[in-house]
């Protein structure tokens, strides 16, 4: 059945824009997710991966030289002890916050916007924390004791220090991995049922069929999956807010003037989710672009991740004049300093990029012309990304770099293996990103069919309520089997 969509909105101002465009029948959303993995890769998509996956290559091959050599390859210097490593490690885990916030946040709100581009948001914080995670352990220095971390009966009497913030970013880090994975993979296990139908090869029917856990589509299984889904929803929702927090104690809670400050939680967390919507934004419109998705991830989406980063930046922005007026308020001379320095001293370079790239280039959005603008779009979001870069490098180093005595300073300059690590860090997120739209259902479909406006014509309200769609459990996911 084919049901035409008119578009209203300039008649009636209370009508709301539709979440998926064009030919709105069930069967279509699946053939054209379905469309992605089916056919033949285009030579786009394999030079790509080639790109990517060299630059992953490069990554492990910069990892091993590490191990054999020591830190010392790094630029690493006193009183710069801490620069690209712990950089690239603040940064990774704040890519992955836009995805728990997209699923969990949004879906607890109701928000059924986030239907077409919550699973790549999923996939995106898997990836991004598996990078995350990398630099915690080989920054350490003798990797292949990271064991000594966890409090198991020892010869050697060692036990860790639990007060020390470093250790709770290894519970806080692995458990909002290990919730944000249960998380993604539940949600897919209704669309890797139709790829299992829908497959034509033997080993696709046996590996789909395996992730899909026997799925059917009986009430019975609907009940048990909304139930799970919401429960890991909830569980994920705290973590948005903890985990980048626990992050940013790893500098509130010492005494170095620029890191001891109580804002830094917020601060982070803000920054964490402006920093993955641009990300997510900076994957979505090439991959609809290429994959023909436009029907389904619409101007709306775009447009409400825009408004999203503009408020983000707008407290980013705001944390940054704040940290300016408790130096200038507090009357500590070294905290002065230290922001002065920010600004104004040697790398005062790398300042001007954050407040540029997250301050003032996001006020485009305050225009609609720039909101519907793709190119506008993607361009600002790659600055974003850019700038939110360089906010956790100039934290880090030009907190440290100038110390209390002018004796101590000293400037840090990275070398080819930090320039090289931290590229090849973006190569395994790509590589990872590029083998999941080829393999599984980058968009949600069984959500997205649930948001379709002849399904909740059609259905109306249930009694219950629910987010899946406000309707019977018969219209919830009609194809859910070969078309």
């Amino acid at each position: 059945m084919t049901t035409a969509v008119i578009d209203n909105t300039n008649d009636n101002p209370r009508a709301r824009s539709p979440l998926v465009l064009g030919d709105t029948s069930l069967t279509r959303v699946t053939d054209l997710v379905c469309s992605v993995y089916e056919r033949p890769a285009t030579r786009g998509w394999y030079i790509a991966f080639g790109i990517s996956a060299s630059l992953t290559l490069l990554l492990f091959a910069m990892i091993g030289y590490l191990f054999a050599r020591g830190i010392g390859v790094w630029g690493l210097n006193h009183p710069v002890g801490w620069a690209f490593d712990i950089t690239n490690f603040v940064f990774w885990v704040g890519i992955g916050h836009a995805g728990t916030l997209i699923s969990a946040i949004l879906f607890l709100f109701r928000q059924k916007w986030r239907t077409s581009i919550n699973r790549s948001a999923e996939a995106m914080t898997i990836f991004a924390v598996a990078c995350a995670g990398i630099f915690p352990l080989i920054h350490i220095g003798r990797p292949w004791l990271a064991y000594w971390l966890f409090p198991y009966p020892n010869q050697m009497a060692m036990w860790p220090g639990f007060r020390s913030p470093l250790l709770w970013d290894v519970f806080a880090v692995s458990t909002y991995a290990t919730v944000s994975l249960l998380f993604w993979y539940m949600g897919m296990v209704p669309d890797l049922a139709t790829m299992r139908d829908r497959a034509t090869t033997r080993p696709r029917q046996i590996a789909y069929g395996l992730l899909s856990l026997g799925w059917r589509g009986s009430n019975r299984h609907w009940l048990r999956f909304e139930k799970a889904y919401l429960l890991l929803a909830a569980l994920a929702t705290p973590l948005v807010l903890s985990v980048h927090s626990v992050v940013s104690f790893d500098f509130a809670v010492s005494v170095l003037p620029g890191w001891h400050t109580t804002i830094f939680p917020p601060y982070f967390v803000a920054g964490a989710i402006f920093s993955g919507f641009a990300m997510v934004l900076t994957l979505l419109i090439p991959v609809r672009q290429i994959f023909g998705l436009k029907d389904l991830i619409t101007p709306k989406h775009l447009d409400n991740m825009t408004r999203i980063i503009l408020a983000t930046s707008l407290m980013v922005g705001y944390s940054y004049a704040i940290e300016f007026f408790i130096a200038w308020y507090s009357g500590n001379s070294f905290e002065l300093f230290a922001f002065l320095n920010r600004s104004l001293g040697p790398y005062w370079w790398a300042y001007w990029i954050m407040v540029t790239c997250n301050v003032i280039v996001p006020q485009v959005f305050w225009f609609k012309f720039f909101r519907s603008n793709t190119t506008a779009i993607f361009i600002t979001s790659l600055l974003v990304n850019v700038g939110m870069w360089f906010e956790r490098f100039v934290i880090i180093v030009t907190s440290l770099h100038r110390d209390y005595l002018p004796s101590s300073w000293g400037m840090f300059k990275p070398t080819a293996v930090d320039l090289l690590t931290m590229l090849g860090s973006f190569g395994l997120f790509f590589t990872l990103f590029l083998l999941f739209i080829r393999f599984l259902p980058f968009v949600a479909m069984a959500e997205v069919k649930s948001v379709m406006p002849h399904v909740l014509h059609e259905a109306g309200p249930t009694a219950l309520g629910d987010y899946w769609g406000d309707a019977p459990r018969d219209h919830r996911a009609p194809d859910k089997g070969a078309h």
